[in-house]
């Protein structure tokens, strides 16, 4: 009963951390950073007057290659910004996925908290009372019988001392998590 007592909750906890590693990631615009540098390369190169010929002639000749060329550099750059948006659109909707799931982590990991919380509190008053009660009586019969019974209590109170020490860890882990939890929100927020 000493080593079961409150694994199912430590378990949880141990669940709920990978949990939370698997879901959240590492959220940067790589590809859509790299488009968003082309773009702004291909906007500098716009240069609606580049390439004017010298004379009336050669005015008059190349100024359709030049609208062509114009249309072309347009469309490419218009083409761009629109898979650039589509990214950051979806990109958009996975970051307010991720808040949504992050909340309901936080919610989960606040419950799991009370819940070990409440194995600390339970278990150390049950300590204290075998310490007081049971133990006492055992080591003061002075019976060489009881002697050993006491002995064995000790041991059990330890161990049981050393799991609600565990638990404790445990819980500051989840502590710890509360604020990590929301900082990642706030962060895709």
């Amino acid at each position: 009963q000493v080593l079961q007592y409150g694994s199912a909750c430590q378990k949880k906890i141990g669940d709920f951390s990978e949990a939370a590693l698997s879901k959240v990631s590492t959220k940067d615009l790589g590809e859509v950073g790299n488009m968003i540098t082309d773009l702004i390369g291909e906007l500098k190169s716009f240069d609606a007057g580049e390439e004017q010929q010298k004379g009336i002639l050669g005015f008059f000749k190349k100024k359709g290659d030049q609208i062509d060329a114009l249309k072309t550099k347009y469309n490419k750059a218009e083409t761009n910004v629109e898979n650039i948006q589509g990214m950051l659109e979806a990109h958009q909707v996975q970051l307010l996925k991720d808040i949504a799931m992050l909340d309901k982590m936080y919610d989960l990991n606040m419950a799991y908290f009370k819940e070990l919380s409440m194995y600390i509190l339970a278990g150390k008053k049950k300590l204290a009372e075998v310490r007081a009660g049971e133990l006492q009586q055992a080591m003061a019969s002075g019976l060489p019988e009881d002697a050993q019974a006491a002995r064995d209590l000790a041991d059990q109170c330890e161990r049981f001392e050393k799991k609600l020490y565990d638990l404790e860890l445990t819980r500051n882990i989840s502590l710890q998590m509360g604020p990590q939890i929301r900082l990642l929100q706030n962060n895709n927020t």
